[in-house]
């Protein structure tokens, strides 16, 4: 009992001390204005600092860090602090009497002050919180998924117990701002069934918050971009949060959200026009590298002339301070605006050429495309870029790697790929997906094209390792069983190999899974089919079935892609007429907003189908859609080798170089390859002088003062177009004239023409293979048969 006496004094004044000097610390720290004054706090009470006041000291130097312009050096400097230190062990003793919110938020500040997840800090702070992780509200939750993400743990066990947490208690989800957080960094984890849950789940949350939430909408974009989803309804509620703000949006969340619709493949002309103006205003304001390159980036590929002759001449007095990754940027940034400015390009690439060493296979890559895509010339930089290349590539066992890397050094000048690293592929190739085969195959043909030991005589093994590919090409696609996976495979495939190896096979293995085509992939595979001009009709029915039986479930803007492989290839499905009215009804309402050129390209495509719309005409022609449309430009190139050819021989069979035209531009601004007049007995009529330079156009002749084309001809004769029709006029698999083509046969026929098509395939054919067979098939054409020139 005298024991207890003696002690219970001192646990009662140790019971009235803690509140006294706890109470007072945490105001006092609450009342500091700089780090130096938290410090001298610490190291004034390190003996008896609580977990909160842990917190409360931690939590107030990221506060005055973020109002920080130099972030990066002042995170630097705190985090060497010896009181920093102090606080950093403290945190290990304390943070098991931390409550969840507490936890979770020490781990954010931690991770800000640049600890990496290896810090022993921060394993055992992520350690107690997974412990806890069950019992976690929606906000600490999200909270803690954003501090996994930054740690590069997307794929992690814990990050899977967060999804399936995430599952279970979907349905009772409100906050739509920390739902959007845990989308983001659960999306690489979840299945198809469960991202088409939430995307319904956020649609059903949309309107609980205000329009004022551009960060909520962002994620949401950033959570479609990583499941690949373009996702319309959701992207165009969160495109018109963007809009509502634009005022207010800085260069970084400009930047962000259209790096994400780039991703998306989803276009607002609007947000486009309106941050183009916000960024041009920005373009004084930045002197610092850092900034001023992001705006480059950014607003660069779509700025004007005046903007991006400001853009380039700051970015090239600062161009000494880049670091390599800014140069790299801005190397891609001048790649997308095609610029010729050659001072600019070889300043660029000199600080290129100076951080060679420091770059990724990948980074090198898009080097090389830039450079090579700029025309840049530089034998030391090439040299050093092939070593780098071939020094990567002898290591490298990634089929992905080994793919771009062989990518990169096939564009290189004199390319060239040695036994070795012919062997090297071949040992990846069953680990391929059809993008890595395609990427091969392409370098391989660029090697044999380009290489001057390949010119006169293909090697054994070349040849070997394109049979290879064509096997484990079609391979993959036999053994395809879902369309889902095959088309992530397919959609992005371009190139000669391709076409010439696979297209077929690919057809095949779609038109085997055609059942599964819905109103999610229908407008991709309508492009793809559209891109590379196969006629497939069962996959073409199909997509007019699903439109017709999915339409409300279709957005309007995926409209134009659904319609274009039926204007382009110049085919119309059953029931073309409910068809085309389904796809035009399911438009009307967005007429308005639609982007200028697509709504034009829409009207252009269905008048390819002789399908009009009243009320799409009425939209495209008005003044308000037309004050719209800044300029058009007209262009006129050179001849291709048989239109020369074609032209020479028309001069002989007419007569001479004055009885025919070369590019002329007719009413409603037709333009055709060549024409010429015949009178009432078949005999040509000759033009006024005019010099033609063989592969040069002359100058475009215009019927523009002439109502309709045969007005001011004698009576009887009549105009001519011909037309050369070459391999991009036709369906790839058969010679069906495509939807463009036939329209313009037709609207020429309207104007008074009589319309000469010469196909490609019959010009290049072996009865056509002398100049006298050539000679008699144009004077067939042009006279009709037994007749000649004279």
């Amino acid at each position: 009992m005298l024991r207890l006496r003696a002690i219970c004094p001192f646990s009662r004044r140790v019971f009235q001390f803690r509140p006294f000097s706890f109470e007072p610390l945490l105001s006092q720290m609450n009342k500091c204005t700089d780090e130096e004054q938290i410090f001298d706090l610490i190291e004034k009470n390190k003996a008896i600092l609580s977990e909160k006041q842990v917190a409360c000291a931690l939590s107030m130097l990221w506060q005055f860090q973020k109002q920080k312009i130099s972030l990066l050096k002042n995170v630097e400097c705190i985090r060497d602090h010896p009181q920093f230190l102090t606080l950093h062990n403290l945190t290990t003793t304390k943070m098991e009497f931390m409550n969840d919110n507490t936890l979770v938020n020490v781990l954010y500040i931690i991770q800000q002050f640049g600890f990496e997840a290896h810090d022993p800090l921060v394993e055992a702070l992520v350690t107690e919180a997974w412990r806890r992780l069950e019992r976690f509200d929606i906000n600490v939750l999200s909270k803690f998924s954003s501090c996994l993400a930054d740690q590069h743990l997307c794929f992690s066990p814990l990050m899977g117990k967060i999804a399936d947490i995430v599952n279970r208690n979907l349905e009772t989800i409100q906050d739509l701002r920390c739902l959007s957080v845990l989308m983001v960094s659960i999306s690489s984890l979840i299945s198809q069934r469960f991202q088409e849950q939430l995307v319904n789940k956020t649609e059903q949350l949309f309107d609980t918050i205000d329009s004022s939430q551009v960060n909520i909408a962002r994620r949401i974009v950033q959570f479609l971009r990583n499941i690949k989803y373009s996702y319309y309804p959701l992207l165009e509620r969160c495109n018109k949060v963007f809009l509502s703000n634009v005022n207010h949006l800085d260069l970084d969340s400009i930047s962000k959200i259209l790096s994400l619709y780039h991703s998306l493949q989803f276009h607002s002309f609007e947000f486009i026009l309106m941050t183009k103006k916000r960024l041009t205003e920005m373009i004084p304001r930045f002197d610092h590298p850092a900034s001023f390159v992001k705006l480059f980036v950014t607003l660069g590929p779509v700025a004007g002339p005046e903007e991006e002759k400001q853009l380039k001449s700051t970015i090239l007095l600062m161009s000494e301070e880049l670091t390599s990754q800014q140069a790299l940027a801005v190397m891609g940034a001048i790649e997308e605006m095609e610029s010729r400015n050659s001072r600019l390009i070889k300043k660029i690439a000199s600080i290129l050429h100076k951080h060679l060493d420091n770059y990724k296979p990948v980074e090198l890559l898009r080097i090389t495309q830039a450079l090579i895509f700029l025309h840049f010339q530089s034998k030391e930089l090439f040299v050093k870029l092939r070593e780098l290349l071939l020094s990567y590539l002898k290591v490298s066992v990634i089929p992905s790697e080994i793919s771009l890397l062989v990518c990169a050094l096939s564009m290189l000048p004199s390319p060239h790929l040695d036994e070795a690293r012919i062997s090297q592929i071949e040992a990846v190739l069953p680990q391929c997906d059809l993008n890595d085969l395609n990427s091969f195959a392409t370098s391989v043909l660029r090697c044999i094209q380009y290489d001057p030991m390949y010119r006169n005589n293909t090697p054994g093994k070349q040849l070997k390792l394109l049979q290879k590919l064509d096997h484990y090409g079609r391979q993959r696609l036999q053994k395809c069983s879902s369309l889902n996976l095959l088309w992530e495979e397919v959609k992005s495939l371009k190139g000669d190999w391709f076409a010439d190896s696979l297209l077929e096979e690919t057809v095949v293995t779609l038109q085997r899974l055609m059942d599964e085509i819905n109103y999610i992939n229908v407008a991709g595979i309508a492009s793809f089919i559209s891109r590379n001009n196969y006629l497939s009709t069962l996959l073409l029915d199909r997509i007019a079935s699903v439109v017709l039986q999915q339409n409300e479930k279709i957005h309007p803007f995926a409209i134009l892609a659904i319609i274009l492989p039926f204007s382009t290839l110049n085919y119309d499905p059953p029931q073309r007429d409910e068809f085309f009215g389904t796809c035009l009804q399911h438009l009307n309402s967005y007429l308005s907003i639609l982007d200028p050129l697509m709504l034009v390209f829409l009207g252009y495509s269905l008048a390819t189908r002789e399908y009009f719309s009243e009320d799409l005409l009425k939209a495209i022609f008005n003044i308000r859609f037309l004050a719209k449309l800044d300029s058009q430009l007209e262009h006129f190139g050179s001849m291709n080798g048989a239109q020369q050819q074609i032209y020479k021989m028309l001069a002989e069979v007419l007569g001479g170089i004055n009885f025919v035209k070369a590019s002329v531009l007719t009413p409603y601004y037709y333009k055709i390859d060549f024409e010429c007049i015949l009178d009432k007995r078949k005999n040509p009529i000759p033009y006024g002088s005019h010099n033609t330079t063989l592969g040069k156009l002359p100058k475009v002749h215009s019927e523009l003062n002439t109502q309709i084309a045969g007005s001011r001809l004698p009576p009887g004769a009549e105009k001519i177009a011909l037309e050369f029709l070459d391999s991009r006029a036709f369906c790839r698999n058969i010679p069906h004239l495509k939807g463009k083509s036939a329209m313009k046969k037709r609207h020429l026929e309207i104007l008074g023409y009589h319309v000469i098509q010469i196909p490609h395939f019959e010009w290049n054919s072996m009865a056509l293979s002398t100049k006298n067979a050539r000679m008699d098939y144009l004077r067939e054409r042009i006279f009709g048969e037994g007749k000649s020139s004279s």
